[in-house]
């Protein structure tokens, strides 16, 4: 049976794609160095694939930074102000990603948005009024050219056109459909050109068919294929989505002139049903999803033969595949070596997907597929319980009851009692939490954890950077400090490894965005809290201090999410199991004196299901109780927070209202402060801190630039009720970047305040 993969890992499996353009961004090798590092990981890519026997290979699932600013490369829909920096079209493509300070000029980065359901971040296209759609192919008709030569006829892949208009920002007065033309004929002969090299096969991705479709969304994805595939000539066109079910749209789609689509059978509640209520044409390849791109537990055969089974019933021409692109697993287990082979013949990641669709299409060809060996080793494997029940603390779940999600007293009563406690300033200031991670404080973690120094001295380290920062931050002159996280590795991590029930990869890295990488702990079994996590630091910091400390947590569902969760319980079961070791972990920060506590959920969109109809009842019914249970045995006069990172935020808005927290901070620079009108028009009670600068990039905004943004801010917010912060924590940055910003921040709260006091 043949094979399908819409995309693979582009990361390398050491990551060496992150590190070759870091080195680049730095000045430390030129761009012909980064692309030999790129080609490298393409080939070994290519290779296991051709390895694995995929019939469907795909050219262009490969990215510097990410697929939809490709697009907007292909289509050249960058704006001025980036073209006029002159800087070599990848300098102009990293400024567009990462934004640009420097002799040619100062511009900010794209806006950057969750990838659907996901915990990828893409960037957001933007098409002004002068923008002139046109095409430029060369890096994907290298890609595809690239791999011929290797001996490997692909299937080149390019994010479709619906869904780029789509995700797109206009910030003209044009709108979609005055672009419509124009990319369609960029399309048409974008398929012209992959014809005249050999394409046998199209690519476009459109997942955005999954979500919620008006009744003009739909007309206009007719109007736009109707035309392009009018086009096609010798190549034949698949039109791929994936992360969910067509249910809005399938009739539209099958009837289109296609010659494959593919549809997702994982996390497509009603993909099958579809199939099976409104038949699949004969004339066209249904390229199922059936092994998750997103889980790393192995595929169950028993379950997915009897799924294609069902399908193959409904369509003449099936190929199997991945649900997703692989990118949102980490490469291959080869590189595991503390785990033991107990645990890890339960996982599969992206290379180990590649075999186990090569072992499916066996199983699939044979006249029995149950006496097919590997079925057989995959069906006991099944039958194993990978680990046992923690009664206490399912019975904890279980007693749980409506009083445990609920805070008294009410929210505008706690934020009186707060202000007078607190007596802080008119738009306090803050950061997120953590601090820059030196080359000097990731050393020193790596030697502990090898063993080369002791825990006295690595503590002693820790006090020593805490320190150094709470020092720095009183210079700055910022209101509420935090203690910088020089002892986390990733803000889900270190709470995984202070928890029973997880266990640890060493190298299973999946990209974030650009340069990013996470590496998710796995939920193994039961959760709870083996130990204290916070308090020692936190309480340190607070020694040091007259200046309130915040305590940083992470929060259960943005744990959970940004974890590999098991399948054999249900998330809201963990998400409460996580919530109970992170209420003891918050009680207990508040008995030592600690006045702010923030719990950060900045994945808390996340997991929301892309249909509106499944929002409360699949999601938002527990993951919002998940969060009141961590706070709700706090006194009035403890102030809680929390974070939300890349999202859109507006259509749930409420729903975050909801979790009850007394202060709020949001990403919001590279969204234009666009969330504070839905903050007006909805009422927020909450009090509030949208980003006032992008610490995703590397520039340093000016003190001019942050009051502008606070300015916008005292028009929408009441004044008593904002904070003033960047947009996500500073990790990822330098010191040189971090200081001069945080002393802007603070000056233009400080000018702010004296104009508003």
């Amino acid at each position: 049976m043949a094979t399908s993969v819409i995309g693979y890992p582009r990361i390398g499996n050491l990551r060496e794609l992150k590190f070759a353009s870091e080195k680049y961004f730095k000045n430390e090798i030129t761009a012909s160095q980064l692309e030999t590092v790129a080609k490298s990981i393409r080939e070994y890519n290519l290779g296991v694939q051709v390895k694995g026997g995929i019939d469907y290979i795909p050219s262009g699932d490969f990215s510097y930074y990410d697929a939809v600013l490709d697009a907007s490369v292909l289509l050249n829909a960058i704006p001025k102000r980036y073209k006029d920096l002159k800087l070599s079209d990848l300098d102009t493509y990293f400024a567009m990603a990462r934004g640009y300070q420097g002799a040619s000029g100062d511009v900010k980065a794209f806006a950057m948005k969750k990838w659907f359901n996901t915990n990828y971040h893409y960037l957001v296209p933007e098409i002004d009024d002068d923008t002139k759609i046109e095409l430029n192919a060369k890096a994907p008709y290298d890609l595809f050219t690239e791999a011929l030569n290797a001996g490997t006829k692909t299937v080149p892949v390019v994010v479709g056109a619906f869904t780029f208009l789509k995700l797109a920002k206009y910030t003209g007065s044009k709108t979609r459909e005055d672009f419509a033309d124009s990319v369609i004929a960029a399309y048409k002969q974008l398929i012209a050109g992959f014809t005249k090299l050999g394409a046998e096969w199209v690519r476009f991705d459109e997942p955005s068919l999954v979500k919620d479709l008006t009744a003009e969304d739909i007309a206009f994805f007719e109007k736009l294929y109707k035309e392009i595939l009018a086009a096609k000539g010798g190549s034949k066109i698949l039109v791929q989505t994936y992360f969910g079910d067509i249910r809005d749209c399938y009739k539209n789609v099958t009837a289109l002139d296609f010659d494959g689509i593919g549809l997702d059978f994982v996390e497509g509640k009603k993909t099958l049903s579809l199939v099976k209520e409104n038949g699949f044409p004969a004339d066209k390849t249904l390229f199922a999803g059936v092994v998750n791109g997103k889980n790393i537990w192995k595929n169950n055969y028993e379950k997915t033969v009897a799924l294609v089974k069902d399908i193959k019933a409904l369509a003449a021409n099936v190929v199997i595949g991945t649900s997703c692109s692989l990118l949102h697993v980490p490469c291959t287990l080869k590189n595991e070596t503390k785990l033991s082979s107990d645990i890890l013949k339960h996982f599969a990641f992206a290379e180990e997907k590649i075999t186990e669709l090569k072992e499916l299409s066996k199983i699939l060809d044979a006249a029995d597929p149950t006496a097919v060996q590997e079925y057989k080793d995959n069906v006991a494997l099944h039958a194993i319980v990978r680990s046992g029940t923690d009664d206490d603390v399912r019975a904890k779940v279980a007693a749980l009851s409506e009083k445990d999600f609920v805070r008294l007293p009410e929210f505008a009563e706690r934020e009186k009692i707060q202000k007078e406690r607190l007596n802080l300033p008119l738009f306090p200031t803050t950061t997120i939490g953590s601090f820059p991670q030196t080359k000097e404080v990731r050393t020193t973690r790596s030697a502990f954890r090898k063993g080369e120094i002791t825990v006295a001295e690595y503590e002693v380290f820790i006090e020593k950077k805490i320190e150094e920062c709470v020092r720095l931050q009183e210079e700055i002159g910022l209101d509420v400090l935090v203690h910088g996280e020089f002892e986390r590795n990733d803000m889900v991590e270190y709470f995984g490894e202070c928890l029973d029930g997880y266990i640890f990869t060493e190298r299973a890295w999946v990209q974030s965005y650009g340069t990013r990488c996470v590496k998710p702990p796995v939920v193994w079994g039961d959760i709870k809290r083996a130990k204290p996590m916070t308090v020692r630091w936190s309480k340190y910091t607070q020694s040091l201090t007259k200046k309130p400390v915040k305590g940083m947590l992470t929060g259960p569902v943005t744990i959970l999410n940004w974890s590999f969760p098991r399948e054999d319980i249900s998330l809201k079961e963990s998400a409460l199991q996580i919530g109970l070791a992170i209420r003891e972990e918050v009680l207990d920060l508040e008995a030592n004196g600690i006045s702010i506590i923030q719990v950060d959920e900045a994945a808390l969109r996340e997991k929301l299901p892309l249909r509106k109809e499944d929002w409360h009842e699949d999601y938002l019914d527990w993951a919002i109780p998940a969060f009141r249970l961590v706070h709700s045995g706090l006194k009035p006069e403890t102030q809680l927070h929390t974070h939300m990172c890349y999202s859109e935020f507006s259509d749930i808005i409420k729903d975050i209202d909801d979790m009850d927290a007394d202060v709020i901070t949001f990403e919001a620079s590279r969204s234009d402060l666009t969330i504070l009108d839905t903050l007006k028009e909805n009422n927020f009670r909450t009090e509030v801190g949208p980003g006032v600068y992008d610490i995703h990039s590397p520039r340093i905004p000016s003190k001019e630039e942050i009051k502008e943004a606070i300015d916008k801010m005292t028009k929408r917010v009441p004044l008593t009720k904002l904070w003033v912060n960047p947009d996500c924590g500073l990790k990822t940055r330098g010191n040189e970047e971090t200081v001069p910003s945080l002393k802007n921040l603070v000056a233009a709260a400080v000018e702010a305040r004296n104009e508003n006091n």
